[in-house]
């Protein structure tokens, strides 16, 4: 069983970065399923046929990783017919993620697609880098959270601007659940019936 990583401090004179670790809290902790934001597809379960990268290699390494924070469940996706995962940084709790090195070119082109925006714009981090926290626009998926760093490497990920309980939450399918446990599952850093506790307690996982 793999080692779960935990984020060093952030640094406080952060210089220009060429790789970053992407840190997938959602379906894509799964491989099957970032592979079609990387080389360009539509994964199992999904309506949609993603562009993929500038760059379509897959990730130079991936690892298991806990952030602080909560996972929940909102808003109606129209990829997936049900919730969405996002981020609360600020919520208590603890996040089991898989962090992905990339280059800023491919974080960038998967965050532009992840907005159904097309890919091709390396996404400026220098005020994510600096402040932990960057809201490039009001979108589900425009805010950037730099929570620290893993070898030398910042680790970024991209959630909604606002709190988990200033929305309704929402159950996702099953199919974007199964993505979810799967690159969980696939990480092999957690047992299984752990995982199934972890899973079933996110905010919105159930309707209320």
């Amino acid at each position: 069983m793999d080692t779960v990583r935990q984020v060093e401090a952030r640094c406080e004179r952060p210089g220009p970065v060429e790789r970053v670790w992407y840190a997938a809290y959602g379906t894509n902790t799964h491989s099957e399923r970032l592979r079609c934001y990387l080389a360009g597809g539509r994964p199992p379960g999904a309506s949609v046929t993603y562009p993929g990268c500038r760059d379509g290699s897959p990730p130079l390494r991936s690892v298991a990783v806990e952030l602080p924070g909560t996972v929940y469940f909102a808003t109606e996706s129209p990829v997936w017919n049900g919730g969405r995962a996002f981020y609360d940084p600020d919520a208590p709790g603890r996040v089991w993620a898989r962090a992905h090195l990339l280059t800023v070119g491919q974080f960038s082109d998967i965050a532009a697609q992840e907005m159904y925006a097309p890919p091709g714009r390396d996404l400026d981090l220098t005020g994510v880098l600096r402040d932990g926290r960057d809201r490039l626009g009001p979108g589900r998926y425009e805010t950037l959270v730099h929570p620290g760093r893993l070898d030398g490497f910042p680790v970024l990920t991209f959630t909604a601007p606002w709190r988990m309980a200033d929305v309704p939450l929402v159950p996702p399918s099953a199919p974007y659940l199964g993505h979810l446990a799967a690159g969980l599952r696939e990480a092999d850093a957690w047992p299984e019936n752990a995982l199934a506790g972890y899973l079933s307690g996110l905010p919105g996982v159930t309707a209320s």
